[in-house]
This record gives C-alpha cells, structure tokens and sequence, in this order.
C-alpha cells in the first residue's frame, strides 16, 4: 500500500520508524533484532537509509595513498530483499539519493524495486562526501532530488531513460521528500528553501517527511508557511530521541539544528548516562503528545538502528 494512502485511509495518527542498515560485512541478523521490537506497534511502513559510497585514502607500503572507493553497507535492494522475506506484510519506504550515481545507474536502482514490487521511496539528494564542503554530483547525476523525483515521476508514466528497455512497465511509485522545519543549511533564507520544496512537490512528491526537530514551535511554523506557499500535501514530523549528553554538542553540529534551552538545561543537570538517556525520552513522550493534538497525522521516528527508547516512547504515545 502506498503510504500517501496510508495517511489518507488511517482513522487514527501512527508511528512509523526508519533504520539505518548494519555495516557491510554482517548479516540480517543485526537488521531483523532492530525491527523486531517495532513490530509489536504494528507500523504501516518502515524506511530504509540509503548511504553513498564514500571515498578513503589507503596508505601503500612506500609511504603513498591509493585512493578507494568503498560501499561501507549493502546495497538498499539487497537489504530490502530481506526485510521483505522476514516481514512480508510491512511496506518497506527505501531511500533513493543522487549523491555518487549517475541517472542511469539511479533508474536501474529505481527499476529493481519495482521488479521487487515496492511501491514507495523517499527521493533525497544525499549529503557531501566527507572532505568536501559542498554537495558536488556525479558529472551525469542529479543536482537536486527535484530531479530525481521528475524522474521517477516520468518512470510511473514508463517513460525510460535507458533507450534500450523496449515495452517497459510503468512504475507505480508513491514519491516522499524530505523537509527542513529550521531551514537547510545551504539554502539562503526559509523562503529560498520552501520554494525548493515547493519544487519537489510540483515535480510530483506526495508526501514530506521533516528533518528531526527538538522545538514543536518550529514544525508548526513551519506547515503553516506551506501551507501559505501553496503546498497542501502531508507533513509528517521526524523526531528523533536524544539519548546523551553528548549529543547536545554533535546534533547541532550534524543536522544544523538549534536544541531548546529547556532541553540543554535538563541534560547538563543529568549525573548519569542512564539520566540523561531519561531525559530524551521524556522530552520525545511530550514532543509527541503535543504535535499530534495539534494535528499531526503521524510521527515518523528516527532510530538509527537502536530502538529501545523509541518503542518506550511510542508505547506511552500511540
């Protein structure tokens, strides 16, 4: 089922979850023990990160570097091939990025999910490569995810870039973005970056899913300005729990994201790990509270493969 269908249809808001796959080398295991506790709160889909290659330079014996190119996790149609073997009734959102692959190599990752039968992505630009400042794509790749989600929009009309595919299919993809309740850091002003969104949107997003947030002020603000601008799809809130002090310093620093004072305060009072951990856990049970009584139609939790405290919080939410 399409998740735009999904938010339509649903009597009632949800929790949906999204995972970062295990590191090339194990197995499934690692995956299955992630997703198994989520499935007691029955999620209706479940996203998958997908990460780009990433460039290391390997010292030689002479004292030189060779420089490589490595995939440090499976590839996304490999770790949705398993998902769907262990859970044949969960719809599996993958993510598809432009960053380091080329059009063509996008559409044929795009044509294997549908080969597989999933109906829904989430198409991103992805991140800079480590080293680099700035968002640089393949010489024959995508700038924006406005153009990645245009071609997936002209892949649900079965409009193939690959001229050799004769008679092709028509895709039937249900297109989610994502979205920046404090503005993207590169973008120049809010207004800059909503008018991109609103270009993703009009190039055929069905949906939109926000980077995490630790303010509610800040995502209603936010789908209120959207909604001025003209976009009317849905806005789903990405929270993701803190889990220690440390993160009071990394988060900001990652994601380009302010944390509340409040938040700030009660984390440096915590004199324990185990405290802290409370903490963000607290603070997400009260997140969650409030935006769905102002009307949100679901809360999409950031996991990061560790799923304890967020099946703590939905257990108290949902």
């Amino acid at each position: 089922m399409k998740v735009i269908d999904i938010l339509h249809s649903s009597q009632r808001p949800f929790a949906s979850f999204e995972l970062v796959p295990p590191l090339k080398g194990s197995d499934a295991t690692r995956l299955y023990n992630s997703i198994d506790p989520l499935m007691a709160f029955e999620p209706p889909f479940i996203n998958v990160t997908c990460h780009r290659d990433e460039v290391e330079y390997v010292p030689n014996s002479n004292g030189t570097y060779t420089k490589m190119t490595l995939a440090k996790r499976p590839g996304t149609v490999a770790i949705v091939a398993a998902i769907m073997r262990r859970y044949p009734q969960l719809e599996i959102v993958p993510h598809v990025i432009c960053g380091g692959a080329s059009q063509s190599r996008v559409e044929s990752e795009l044509l294997d999910l549908h080969f597989l039968g999933i109906q829904n992505v989430v198409a991103l630009r992805g991140d800079a490569i480590p080293g680099q400042r700035f968002f640089i794509p393949e010489p024959d790749g995508f700038s924006h995810s406005a153009e990645l989600v245009g071609m997936i929009r002209h892949l649900n009309h079965g409009q193939y870039l690959d001229p050799t595919v004769k008679n092709g299919l028509s895709t039937d993809f249900c297109v989610g973005v994502a979205a920046y309740p404090e503005k993207h850091f590169e973008a120049a002003n809010m207004e800059v970056d909503i008018q991109h969104l609103k270009e993703k949107v009009e190039a055929g997003a069905d949906y939109i899913v926000t980077q995490m947030f630790f303010d509610n002020q800040q995502y209603f603000q936010f789908v209120e300005r959207l909604r001025q601008a003209g976009i009317t799809v849905p806005v789903i809130p990405g929270l993701k729990p803190i889990s220690s002090q440390r993160q009071i310093d990394l988060l900001p620093r990652s994601f380009h994201i302010d944390i509340p004072q409040e938040l700030v305060s009660e984390l440096s009072k915590a004199k324990t790990a185990d405290a802290a951990y409370q903490i963000g856990i607290e603070w997400a049970i009260q997140q969650s509270r409030e935006l769905l009584a102002h009307g949100a139609p679901a809360i999409h939790y950031y996991t990061m493969a560790k799923t304890d405290n967020v099946c703590r919080i939905v257990k108290e939410v949902f």
